[in-house]
């Protein structure tokens, strides 16, 4: 059966380009984020190992650790790090699972036959604190992911988690967010002092509560 959202991650020992890893002892109480690529030395994913190295700083200011999963065995990654340091002008430090048994590829439904039947789709999980799903993204082989997004969908998931709002489309850090229908307008501009604008009786605004 696949993960859905709201699913426990299921935990896995693995072998990685730093070592041994648990997962669950890996994330310790902060967040997550486990991507898979197809292969190693593809294009693709050399661009976006590349940027998600670059973006070490975004991801640890959000409690978020990495980890990225391939199907090729463990010397293949460290040859392909090397080149993905090179081209990517950056330095690669968060683990690459080498999943050769495709143990963590059929945990978390990465093998779609009907796009290849050896190699796992470009799938991207968000999990939180609580080890539970939090988002699925599934890209297909040829298209790199947005990581502005990733790094969006982080701040909006954190934001909501702490607090009792939602976030429109195309929100961004220190837009104004959305309250929620279960609140009450009366008791929402009590617990949101900063004003709760009412477009629609279903539809209310108030600016970013830890702004």
């Amino acid at each position: 059966m696949s993960l859905r959202l709201g699913d426990i991650a299921p935990n896995f020992k693995a072998s990685t380009t730093k070592g041994e890893i648990d997962f669950y002892e890996f994330l310790g109480d902060g967040w997550g984020i486990l991507f898979s690529h197809p292969a190693d030395y593809t294009p693709v994913c050399t661009t976006e190992l590349g940027r998600t190295a670059q973006l070490k700083d975004e991801f640890a200011k959000r409690n978020v650790k990495v980890l990225a999963v391939s199907v090729d065995p463990l010397d293949k990654h460290q040859g392909w790090v090397k080149d993905i340091n090179e081209t990517q002008n950056t330095t690669v430090d968060f683990p690459i699972i080498a999943d050769s048994d495709r143990t963590v590829a059929n945990l978390y439904d990465m093998i779609h036959p009907n796009a290849s039947e050896t190699m796992t789709v470009r799938s991207l999980f968000i999990i939180g604190p609580d080890k539970k799903v939090k988002l699925i993204i599934t890209y297909p082989a040829s298209t790199g992911r947005n990581f502005n997004e990733v790094l969006r969908v982080v701040d909006s998931l954190q934001l909501t988690s702490n607090y009792s709002v939602s976030t429109p489309a195309d929100w961004q850090e220190g837009q104004d967010v959305i309250v929620p229908n279960s609140i009450p307008t009366e008791d929402a501009e009590k617990r949101f002092p900063k004003g709760v604008k009412v477009v629609k009786p279903y539809l209310r605004y108030t600016p970013q509560p830890n702004k």
